[in-house]
Order: structure tokens, then sequence, then C-alpha cells
């Protein structure tokens, strides 16, 4: 029977571990990071890179140990997106046979009780219980129905190593993820736990203003640093609105000469997020997983740009846009003037609420640790 009591024990050990594609893993995992340490475990965090300092923003006092990510380049064009990916996919069964060396070795250390990974294939090994976390189930390889169901199947193979999956969205039809995350058969060990955001409507008395336009940058490069190219140019003009820009890239400086309309921070930790969020009228930003959970948490309206040849942010923010929930636009054709307006008519989320019982599905796990 699952409760969602915590049984005061003798702490645990949990290492938590979020792929480096972009920092939507990262940034998901921060509400299960924070539910864990108020439940009396010892969090010790690893990434690298952007990935880690995204991490140590949010949790200073957390160690985090030095992984490798899977460190996978990108295309600068839509058509050539998936090709490269393919060709990468030596580099990243590389990868996660070498995390899975990396955590034999730090297990003789650490002695973790468990670990959760979003996305790493490789953090399972025998006699550690090992959650991975997911919300793309079946993989849109943009290849075509057969390649998508070879894809799935040795997905699944993998998923089903791991003790649990945990399913990062809504169960039934009020989902997110659509045929991402609602195969019309699911790994047998898989169960969905609601969204997961960084943020949380922490206050009613903040009222959106007009006049505030939030920009959230966030994915791989060169395609982040291209677009933000393409959103600073645009921007010059339009006075009419305050844009706080958040570029998603915590190596990353400031430009110079930045109009008096326009705020620009290279990253920012949830806190100071969920506070420009909460001001915003507007959130322009990929239709990455991650990002929309965030604005379903915050109940925003929204102008998505899917990352060009990005099968599953092309799928997401289509399918948004014709459930009449916001407004998506292709890079290409991205006109702010124009497209700003058009978006505020959208209605935002409110279709959309997070069952949210993430905790819930923690907790039993935490207590069956506790137990053995």
């Amino acid at each position: 029977m699952q409760t969602d009591q915590i049984d005061p024990k003798a702490d645990l050990k949990i290492l938590i571990a979020p792929l480096d594609w972009g920092l939507g893993h990262a940034t998901r995992c921060i509400p299960v990071i924070r539910h864990l340490i108020q439940s009396n475990c010892k969090v010790v965090l690893a990434g690298e890179g952007a990935v880690a300092q995204l991490l140590k923003s949010n949790f200073p006092d957390l160690e985090i140990l030095p992984l490798p990510g899977y460190r996978i380049s990108y295309s600068n064009t839509a058509s050539g997106f998936v090709p490269k990916i393919l060709v990468q996919i030596p580099k990243i069964i590389r990868a996660i046979k070498a995390e899975k060396r990396w955590l034999k070795q730090i297990q003789t250390q650490h002695h973790f009780d468990l670990v959760i990974s979003d996305n790493r294939y490789g953090l399972k090994i025998k006699r550690l219980p090992s959650v991975i976390m997911t919300h793309q189930l079946q993989i849109q390889s943009g290849t075509g129905t057969l390649s998508d169901q070879m894809l799935k199947w040795l997905h699944y193979r993998i998923l089903e190593k791991f003790d649990a999956c945990w399913v990062v969205d809504n169960e039934g039809i009020n989902n997110l993820g659509g045929s991402l995350s609602h195969p019309a058969e699911i790994p047998s060990n898989a169960k969905y736990i609601g969204l997961l955001s960084q943020l949380d409507q922490m206050s009613t008395a903040n009222k959106s203003d007009q006049k505030e336009i939030l920009v959230l940058l966030s994915g791989p490069e060169p395609m982040r640093s291209i677009l933000e190219q393409q959103i600073l140019t645009q921007l010059k003009t339009a006075t009419e609105y305050h844009f706080n820009l958040v570029a998603g890239n915590p190596t990353g400086s400031v430009p110079d000469k930045l109009p008096d309309h326009v705020t620009y921070y290279t990253h920012l930790n949830a806190e100071k997020i969920n506070e420009l969020m909460q001001k915003a009228s507007l959130v322009i930003c990929r239709s990455g997983y991650s990002t929309l959970m965030d604005l379903v948490m915050m109940n925003k309206k929204a102008l998505v740009i899917p990352t060009p040849g990005q099968t599953e942010q092309e799928y997401l923010g289509k399918r948004l846009l014709d459930k009449g929930l916001l407004f998506c636009q292709n890079q290409t054709l991205l006109n702010l003037a124009d497209d700003i307006p058009e978006a505020l008519k959208f209605p935002g989320f409110k279709q959309i609420e997070s069952q949210n019982n993430f905790r819930v599905v923690v907790n039993d796990v935490l207590n069956q640790l506790r137990i053995h």
C-alpha cells in the first residue's frame, strides 16, 4: 500500500545524476533532490560543466562528483540534426559503458543505497538499487515507423534492466507528452510520477505584467546560440516590452551594448526564474519537455520555438498548438513583432494540471530501502 509518510530511520545515501543534453534533465531533478533532502537522505550529485554549475547554484552545500557527460555535438541545420546524432551512436555507447565503470568504482568509496539517473543508461550495476527517469518511452527518430518500433524495443530492453523506470508525466489523458510518454505498451517496471518542475507557485500576490516577457533559452549548441542571436536582433525594436533573457549558458558571458529594455542573465537558479516567470505575461522558449513542465506549473502563456530537426520538440510544439494551448513558431519564420501578439491570444496550460505524485513514489522506494 502506498503511503506519503517517511519512516525516520537511519539516513540513506542517494546519488542523483542527470544527463547533459541541455539543462532540462538537471532542472527537473531539482524537486526530487529537494524532497530527498527533506526526507533526511544524504544526497550526492554527479555531472560536469554547465549541468554541474546549475546544480551547484541550486544546492551549494551538496557534493558534486565529476561524471563526464555524453558530450554530443549537434548540427546547425534542421536537415543535419538526426544524421549527426546517428553517426555518434558509437560515442554514446562508449559513454554508457564508461559511466557504468565509473559507478562501479565510485560505489566502492561511497556505498550508495540508491541511484536515481535521468536518462543515463549506464548507471545500473549489480547489488545497487537503481531508478531511471525518462519522459520519452517512444523515441521518435524522424526516419519512419519501422525505425521507431525498433528503437522502442531496444529502449525498453535497457529501461527494464533498472529496478524501476519513473515516467515523468501524468498518467491518462491529462498528460503533457502525448505518444512520447504514452505508447500502447509501457515497460514492465514503469510507473508514472506526474510532472516535475523546478518552479512552484510560491506567491499569488505577484501578478503578471503585460509589458514583461521572459525569454528562456536552453538546449544544445550551436542551436542555442543561433536562436539567442536571432532573438537579440529582433528584441532591439520591440521597445514596448521589457525582456528578461535567461541564456541557459552558465559558462557564458553577458553581451555588450544591450538595449535598456533587455536584462540579460547567463543563467539563474530556480528561485530567481520562479520570480521572473511569476511577473511575465509571456514566456518565449524552446518546446523542450522540462521547459514545458515549468510552464504548466506556472500556467503561463508561451511562444515556443522547437529546435530545428529535433523531432521530439517539433512534435510537442505542434501537439500543443493543435490543442489550442500555445503558439508554436518555426525558427526560420520567427518574427517577434508579429508572433508575440499572436502568442498572447492563447490561454496557456489551464487544461493540464500536474498530478505531482512523485513524492508518493519516492517515499515508497525510501521506505522499502529502510525496511531492508
